[in-house]
């Protein structure tokens, strides 16, 4: 009888050992049938303590055999019965050890395959992944039995896996699959490699093709070549792909879905060229900025038209009401409609953003939601970020203002972080320098350690202060409102900081602010997206345009509603759109938009890129510095 025969007689015996888990455990091989005289009544005790289940006594006892007859040939067998006592004991450094011994003891014995598999087992059982492969290398897949070789490529695909190699993972599992003859395992199998397969490209599947044989599992790779061409927009490709696909395997379970992607598919590809979507909350919590942007839209369309009468843009406007599940019901209606691309939302963005990149409708959203760019190559977000304004801020205060070093008085809070470390980012990369920096907390009304602190005033001995400042900073970064920021700016006055800029972000654009901080604010700076005052001759235009239409100034998400609008619509006016995709690809290459919320492009990601208004007190009002 062989060991392998003599596992599955011992593994009824200890019912903790599991059959199959993907990584069997080594099971415990019971006694030969024939003993050999030396020795007998030794290994007999032993065998007794093992069959009471004191295996630390079995192990002595082994021990002691090995110790005594070394030249027995049940010592080979005896290594492996220790070696996986202390497998499903899960003491596997102790059960590797007792292997490798094995095999350097009696290197030419029938167990050595077992020994080498039982020390790649202890390492698949400690997550040890980088061994698994190495110890994998050392077993050749045409010298060992099936059982064997089913297991080791169990683990295998499990430990690419979790090593980054998806290819080499799901090579190995098909080679299992194909190998089994046992309907659950293949199911098993099946599960995982249906898990892991999307993430291979059309050329891996393509590869793996000649290791299969199983008619199941060969359509099912045909199937998913074929979603992997629409996945890279190869959709004539991919139509022939699924249409063979069903073809050649049309009692596959994944027929119908391959029809239904194919009707998807055919969908997708039909819109209407100047049907624009655009959603709004125009109602609920939120209706107030939606009626702002819906007026910003509308001039837009109302201008566009009168230059361009040829072009007949239908807009569609839906109310969103400020609801996740609305806005997503919203984008499959308009794309029911057959709408070109869509404008908006500014709440619940990042619903409408993955449902319109499932759909591959081109979508510029205006939101101040961090990411939503990033879900996919057909969304665009058009709107003020802090990574804008630090970029602008510190680029004019080193290379117009020739500013090098600066201080940060900071809230400790999010908002005030996030504009604290894209300012620091952007001073060093620029070349400047960081002279200091002092956190508040956000409900602080004295500010006076904090300055001081970043001044050299503050010492654990009170007698110790300085009486000067010492200023060895040009600029005082503050990234705060105008309420706290107007008792800042007096208080750093108050204790001599004075003769620096003052930098803000573009919350510092409030009346609020001048009328607390007064003469202490004079000529601080702040960057700002929209400023109605400019003399810029776009925003004069539009400034004019919306006052003259609606009797009332526009605000910021007039002017960025406006201007998004206005980006749409001239992609529509060029003549070589033939899908949607050209659409996308239309606005992705739009270079320098020239916008009343500043000159725009796009990054390779969908977000804006933006030069925007420099601004600075003076006196009682805010007026624009140039810096081209």
């Amino acid at each position: 009888m062989t060991f392998r025969k003599l596992v599955i007689t011992f593994a009824l015996l200890l019912c903790s050992i599991v059959i199959y888990s993907c990584a069997q455990r080594q099971q415990i091989p019971p006694s030969p049938p024939t003993l050999a005289p030396p020795g007998e009544k030794l290994f007999q005790r032993a065998e007794m303590k093992f069959q009471s289940k004191e295996y630390k006594a079995a192990i002595q006892l082994y021990q002691d055999y090995i110790n005594i007859f070394p030249e027995s040939p049940l010592v080979p067998s005896i290594f492996m019965k220790i070696g996986t006592i202390y497998l499903v004991q899960n003491q596997y450094a102790e059960a590797r050890k007792t292997y490798q011994k094995m095999i350097e003891t009696v290197p030419e014995n029938q167990y050595i395959t077992d020994a080498m598999f039982g020390i790649l087992t202890t390492y698949y059982h400690e997550s040890d992944y980088k061994e698994v492969l190495s110890q994998a290398e050392k077993m050749d897949d045409q010298s060992i039995p099936k059982e064997i070789y089913v297991r080791k490529h169990a683990m295998l695909g499990d430990a690419y896996h979790a090593t980054g190699l998806i290819f080499k993972s799901v090579e190995s599992y098909i080679k299992v699959y194909v190998a089994t003859e046992n309907e659950e395992e293949k199911n098993k199998i099946l599960v995982k490699l249906e898990k892991f397969a999307p993430d291979l490209t059309a050329e891996e599947i393509q590869n793996l093709s000649p290791l299969i044989e199983d008619h199941n599992l060969k359509g099912y790779f045909e199937y998913r070549l074929g979603l992997k061409y629409a996945q890279n927009k190869q959709y004539e490709d991919a139509v022939r792909q699924l249409t063979r696909f069903t073809i050649t395997y049309p009692e596959h379970r994944y027929v119908e879905d391959a029809h239904r992607f194919m009707e998807t598919m055919g969908k997708r590809s039909e819109y209407e060229q100047n049907a624009v979507g655009c959603l709004l909350p125009l109602s609920g919590r939120y209706e107030t900025f939606g009626a702002k942007a819906l007026k910003g839209i509308e001039l837009a369309l109302m201008q566009y038209s009168s230059l361009n009468p040829k072009v007949d843009i239908r807009l569609i406007i839906r109310d969103t009401e400020g609801s996740p599940d609305t806005t997503e019901a919203i984008v499959n209606e308009l794309a029911d409609q057959k709408v070109a691309a869509l404008i908006g939302p500014i709440i619940n963005a990042t619903e409408a953003a993955k449902q319109a990149q499932s759909l591959q409708i081109p979508i510029i959203t205006m939101t101040q939601k961090e990411g939503v760019a990033d879900i996919g190559d057909y969304v665009f977000r058009n709107f003020l970020t802090p990574e804008m304004q630090m970029k602008t801020m510190v680029s004019f205060a080193i290379e117009h203002l020739g500013l090098k070093k600066f201080a940060i008085l900071y809230p400790n809070e999010k908002y005030g972080t996030t504009f604290m470390n894209l300012f620091w980012d952007h001073v060093i990369a620029h070349g400047g320098e960081i002279s200091g920096v002092e956190p508040y907390e956000p409900d602080q009304t004295d500010f006076t350690i904090p300055i001081k602190k970043l001044t050299g005033r503050y010492h654990n001995d009170p007698n110790e202060q300085s009486d000067k400042p010492i200023m060895d900073f040009d600029a005082i970064f503050i990234p705060d409102g105008p309420e706290k920021s107007g008792l800042i700016l007096p208080q750093l006055a108050y204790y001599d900081v004075t003769n620096v800029y003052l930098l803000g972000t573009n919350l510092w654009h409030s009346d609020k602010l001048i009328q607390m901080a007064q003469q202490h604010a004079q000529g601080a700076i702040m960057p700002e997206i929209f400023f109605a005052e400019s003399s810029n001759e776009t925003v004069v235009k539009f400034v004019n345009n919306f006052t003259e239409t609606y009797g009332e100034r526009p605000g910021f998400i007039e002017a960025i509603a406006y201007d998004t609008a206005l980006m749409v619509f001239q992609a529509f006016g060029s003549q070589d759109l033939q899908s949607r995709e050209s659409i996308k690809d239309k606005l992705l290459n739009m270079n320098d938009f020239q916008g009343v919320t500043g000159k725009t492009s796009f990054n390779p990601n969908g977000e804006a890129n933006k030069e925007l208004f420099i601004l600075q007190i003076n006196g009682d009002k805010f007026s624009e510095l140039a810096y081209e």
